[in-house]
């Protein structure tokens, strides 16, 4: 590296004259030394940092409430951050080195970075002071990182055990889940002589303990057993103290038969005496919050199968603790309705009054109150209970919510809901530990894409690359399932294919989490409630409101920026942008801006770019310096050609670049193709293009992009088709195809091509040779989409034999009158479109056709003047929409036909010429659903608007 900054300072030197080279020669004998013994140093500091990372992760969870612990722990933090910029900065002024385009103009800048190179010993040294300074201060203070405080950690970890069921104490108390513990009492007193587990399922705080503690003290439960037994297990078991404590327990009536000495026995004999005891009984044991499968794999031995109608009940977090029961034995808790929170709310906050009933001047702070709980059992008694004892001024109501975030984070009478809480992240191992703070910079509610955030940990460094044929994405989603089955997210959406699709945080493991992110200088929030600065030295920054107020910010060390504040002006973009030198992520989505600020081409650590739903127009050619570059998303935007020097990022991994033009995906070209100019076959880590203009070198070239898993190709002509195939067959994983004809008078001849066998995803638009349907459609279709076919026979009876088919759409696709769906056809078909087929006058719908249909999509079908019968059979309807049918068709809709229609909850008619009435049904419902109910905000109104 050395070398090659010595070749670019000649150079330099070279273009401003012999003066120059000599005055530059003379630095460049001076920094030689320097630079070699600096590489030396960069590999030892690069060792130092993964040691540094390693404690940090080892530790950081191990203390509870040791002030001093943790500010020493803050400081190695921050030593860590430093190593980490120094080789970042490294990485940057190197990326620098190499770039010799536009040599004249940046000839004044190379020559300057000689003195950033000569900072770096000096920093090293910096560091190696202060690690060897932090090894004594520890020293010093007699802090232990070799040991765990033991018996601090299970005191504390029974404590949040007890907190979690706060009000378990009087049964009466307890609101909800009447269902849930209606069929535990059920699974208790079945009457059946096998052995058997149960589990009850959820995240902290929801009352595990309060629902096992019910039915453990009910009086009929009491009396069908022969003996019980309780135990909290906890994070920080030990199987002799858990064995012990069951034989106390168990032979607490019976002190005589005891056998002596059972306090020292090893774990094989004090389950000899369990099994022992236990022999002959019918028993009743639960095991309270059992946090992995080994506590049960120690405990399981003890437990006799007698045949005895015996009942084990353990209560857990994770999912894979519970999958130890039989499915129907498994209780799944969910956060409590409103009514519910409501009530409980009151019974602990207005237990004075009689009824326990609101005051009306505080009844809508009370109610902000609990909708900031989302149904938490814990929360909602704990800040019930709180607010007892207060006032009842709406002043002191409006400032605790206010202050609601600071009070989690100082307040003792909250530390129990933080703790228990914070229980499941301290859990956590280190690698999924970093990534679940990422999540919480997100706004409260967002619905959390499985593509974005996969996207944004893979550019942060967060997700391991395992080598062994895995991508990073399929990497990334297994972090994604081990979050949801730990409790700590929950699946909100998920795809055709039965594929979580977005995800939720609780808000309160939201703020949780928040406030240890910002603790560690992990990542910030700002503009959220509470927030009131941006804490030096965070190393990401998502700005959910208030950007202007940043303006007196500046951080070198920041490596994510996201911005939700659409209402900021470009120059604040830009100014904001050029002080984050070092930046891996910029995700600017939605944001006011019409070109790319000039900083972004010299923020050459990026590895994430997302300007979708911008006005932004072109990419400049200067983008070729982002050598680091993974993901670039144009999404929406009006970029219509990409530069040559794309072709050069051979780092990118996604590239989504177009721009809608018809919201109903109806026209041929409801989707603008971008040009790509160049060869595209040094791409080759690109797993998903879309949409790129065809031409028959881009088609052929194709081929060399074999990790593609997404493909969307417009402009087609039928001459490229079988160039095109050839290189598809070369694509292994390729799942999604969108294939799109330059216009409805080219005609595609499909007939000698096979099916791609790995397709769930495939769009098809453009005219049909011969009008007749090929054979290469693949069975695992899961979504299909025909558009202006002009097919002459009735292609339902052709797909009908699809059976994973879930989303079905025909746009113009068939010039016939009649469509037929017979009875047992389309059995997981949950979405049907039917749109523009002119002559269509006929829709036959039998009884027993499409029986797990939930939308109902009729579009432009001017012919069609009767409601279709069948539709009455499809029960599972919830919604459907009416778009440009004919006036006699919505009369008898509303008149003679009205009873085909009365068990749809959900009819939404209206002329797509209305440009609101599209917006309304159609785009902003879209936007909810792909990105949250908050993203509706943050989208300008000029995005909806023009169609994008």
């Amino acid at each position: 590296m050395a070398d090659a900054l010595f070749v670019v300072l000649r150079k330099v030197a070279l273009s401003l004259g012999e003066g120059a080279l000599e005055k530059i020669a003379k630095e460049v004998v001076e920094a030689a030394p320097l630079m070699t013994d600096f590489e030396h140093s960069m590999k030892q500091i690069e060792g130092e940092l993964s040691v540094l990372q390693a404690f940090i992760n080892q530790v950081s969870a191990q203390r509870v409430s040791d002030k001093a612990f943790d500010a020493w722990l803050d400081q190695v933090r921050d030593v860590a951050h430093e190593v980490e910029d120094i080789i970042d900065e490294y990485a940057y002024l190197t990326a620098q080195a190499v770039d010799t385009s536009s040599f004249f103009k940046r000839k004044f800048h190379q020559i300057k970075n000689i003195a950033a190179w000569q900072k770096f010993p000096s920093q090293i040294s910096q560091v190696e002071a202060r690690i060897q300074r932090l090894s004594e201060m520890r020293n010093r203070y007699g802090f232990s990182v070799s040991e765990l405080d033991r018996n601090n950690n299970l005191q504390l970890s029974c404590q949040f055990c007890l907190s979690d069921s706060a009000y378990l104490i009087d049964n009466s108390e307890i609101v909800g889940n009447a269902d849930e513990i209606g069929k535990l009492t059920q699974c208790l007193l079945e009457e059946k002589q096998d052995w058997s587990l149960i589990a009850i399922l959820g995240m902290g705080g929801l009352g595990k303990t309060a629902i096992a503690s019910t039915v453990y003290k009910n009086q009929k439960i009491i009396t069908s057993f022969d003996c019980q037994a309780w135990v909290i297990v906890s994070q920080t078991y030990q199987v002799e103290e858990l064995l012990t404590e069951i034989i106390n327990q168990l032979i607490i009536g019976e002190r005589a038969s005891m056998p002596s000495g059972f306090m020292t026995m090893s774990r094989t004999r004090l389950v000899e005496v369990i099994q022992s005891y236990l022999r002959d009984k019918k028993y009743f044991i639960v095991l309270d919050d059992v946090w992995d499968k080994d506590a049960w794999l120690f405990l399981n031995y003890a437990f006799v199968r007698n045949r005895c109608g015996s009942k084990v009940l353990i209560t857990t977090r994770r999912k894979d603790v519970s999958s130890l029961a039989v499915d129907n034995c498994v209780i799944e808790l969910k956060t409590l309705k409103h009514a519910d929170s409501w009530e409980l709310f009151c019974k602990k906050a207005f237990r004075a009054s009689k009824d326990n009933i609101c005051p009306e001047t505080i009844r809508s702070w009370a109610n902000k109150i609990v909708a900031k709980c989302q149904g938490l059992p814990l929360a909602i008694v704990t800040i019930g209970s709180i607010m007892s004892y207060r006032g009842l001024e709406e002043q002191e109501w409006a400032f605790f919510y206010n202050q609601l975030s600071w009070q989690l984070a100082n307040n003792p009478e909250l530390s129990w809901v933080f703790n228990v809480l914070n229980l499941s992240l301290n859990d956590l191992p280190s690698y999924l530990r970093s990534c679940f703070l990422y999540c919480s910079l997100f706004p409260e509610d967002y619905k959390i894409t499985r593509k974005l955030i996969s996207k944004l940990w893979i550019a942060e460094g967060l997700v391991e690359d395992r080598g062994d044929g895995t991508t990073m994405e399929e990497v990334a989603e297994c972090y994604l399932m081990e979050l949801t089955q730990r409790s700590l997210l929950q699946v909100t959406e998920r795809k055709a294919c039965g594929r979580a699709r977005t995800f939720l945080m609780h808000d309160l493991v939201r703020e949780v989490t928040a406030i240890i992110a910002k603790k560690e200088k992990f990542g910030i929030a700002h503009g959220g409630a509470g927030t009131t600065q941006v804490a030096h030295g965070a190393r990401r920054l998502c700005v959910q409101r208030g950007a202007q107020t940043l303006n007196s910010f500046s951080s070198s060390r920041l490596r994510s920026f996201i911005l939700f504040d659409t209402e900021v002006p470009c120059s604040w973009v830009h100014d904001i942008l050029s002080r984050f030198r070092l930046l891996r992520v910029l995700c600017l989505r939605f944001v006011n801006i019409e070109q790319v600020p000039d900083v972004v081409t010299e923020l050459y650590n990026l590895r994430y770019i997302d300007f979708s739903y911008t006005k932004v127009k072109m990419i400049p050619a200067s983008f070729r310096k982002l050598v680091n570059l993974q993901v670039l998303d144009l999404r929406c935007t009006y970029v219509e050609d990409l530069p040559m020097e794309i072709t050069m990022l051979t780092n990118l991994r996604h590239l989504h670049v177009f721009l809608v033009h018809d919201l109903q995906l109806r026209s041929l070209n409801c989707l603008g193709a971008t040009k790509i100019p160049g060869n595209i076959c040094h791409l080759k880590n690109l797993q998903a293009l879309q949409v790129v203009s065809a031409n028959k070198d881009l088609v052929s070239q194709l081929g060399n992009l074999q990790l593609l898993r997404s493909l969307a190709i417009a402009e087609m002509r039928q001459s490229y088709i079988a160039e095109l195939w050839n290189s598809l067959t070369k694509m292994p994983n390729l799942n999604r195809l969108l294939i799109s004809m330059c216009n409805v008078k080219e005609t595609l001849d499909l007939k000698t091509l096979k099916p791609l066998p790995n397709l769930t995803l495939f769009v098809l638009s453009g005219k049909l040779e011969g009008g007749l349907l090929p054979s290469i459609f693949s069975v695992k279709l899961k979504i299909l989409k025909l558009d202006w076919s002009s097919l002459k026979k009735d292609p339902v009876s052709s797909f009908s034999q699809m059976l994973n088919l879930v989303d079905l759409l025909l746009t113009g696709a068939y010039a016939g009158e009649q469509l037929t769906f017979c009875t047992t056809w389309f059995p997981n078909l949950k979405s049907l479109q039917l749109a523009d087929m002119e002559h269509l006058s006929w829709i036959e719908i039998e009884d027993g056709t499409m029986m797990n249909l939930h939308v109902l999509l009729l579009a432009g079908l001017r012919n069609l003047k009767a409601v279709p019968e069948g539709i009455k059979y499809i029960r599972t309807l919830h919604e459907m929409f009416l778009t440009d049918m004919s006036n006699e068709f919505i009369i008898r809709l509303h008149g003679s036909d009205n009873h085909i229609v009365q068990h749809i909850p959900n009819i939404n008619k209206f002329d797509s010429s209305d440009s609101q009435a599209v917006n309304n049904a159609i785009y902003l419902p879209w936007l909810a659903k792909k990105f949250g109910p908050g993203a509706i905000k943050y989208a300008s109104i000029n995005c909806g608007s023009s169609g994008s």
